[in-house]
């Protein structure tokens, strides 16, 4: 049997490294019965995102789709690859053409470097997707979160909104809403445990999935 090719994708970008990209990623996917795709993974000590996603999306491993590359150092991907004797090349990454919805999570912020002279930005601005900013609400939030905004707005990325990461802050997340016209997608909490149950009920309990219906 053979399946029309939804071209349905959405990227999901950060202000900052840590802020828990990967678990709203996972959230989304799961929620999305989609696949997950990070392209550039850099550092494989412990769990790679890929590793984390299968475990927290509910996934079937099919969906989670392999590295375009994998680096050993965990460090901004130009750095990584430079340690090991490579270059990446943007132009060589494109996202499939799949039959259900794709999850691509970027690495750190949006203007962490691919190579010495391209960065996040540069592939988001070629695929022009719609794309998730993911925040934290902790104090700085509203600086990076806006200058984010700023950077992918000015290469005409379309935004889908921000979604916040951590503890109720609802003034932060009004300020952004407002300065940054941006919509608030919603907030998922840090959770105290991490697995296949916790993440999708945090997800639906915060967002909804009208936002990512596109």
């Amino acid at each position: 049997m053979t399946h029309a090719i939804i071209r349905h994708a959405i990227v999901v970008t950060g202000t900052d490294t840590g802020i828990g990209k990967t678990v709203f990623a996972a959230g989304l996917a799961g929620a999305l019965d989609g696949f997950f795709w990070k392209p550039v993974q850099a550092g494989i000590e412990g769990a790679t995102d890929n590793q984390t996603v299968a475990r927290l999306s509910g996934l079937p491993e099919g969906r989670i789709l392999k590295e375009a590359w994998l680096l050993r150092t965990p460090a901004s991907p130009h750095l990584a690859a430079a340690l090991e004797g490579v270059e990446i090349n943007p132009d060589l990454i494109n996202p499939p053409a799949l039959p259900r919805p794709l999850v691509i999570e970027g690495a750190g912020g949006v203007m962490v470097p691919l190579n010495r002279r391209r960065t996040y930005l540069d592939l988001f601005a070629r695929w022009n997707l719609p794309t998730v900013l993911c925040a934290r609400t902790r104090l700085g939030t509203i600086n990076h979160t806006l200058l984010s905004l700023a950077a992918l707005r000015d290469r005409g990325i379309p935004v889908l909104g921000v979604a916040f990461i951590g503890d109720p802050a609802p003034d932060t997340e009004s300020i952004i809403a407002e300065l940054g016209r941006v919509r608030v997608l919603g907030r998922m909490p840090r959770l105290a445990r991490l697995n296949s149950l916790t993440v999708p009920a945090a997800f639906h309990e915060g967002f909804s999935m009208d936002h990512f219906r596109i």
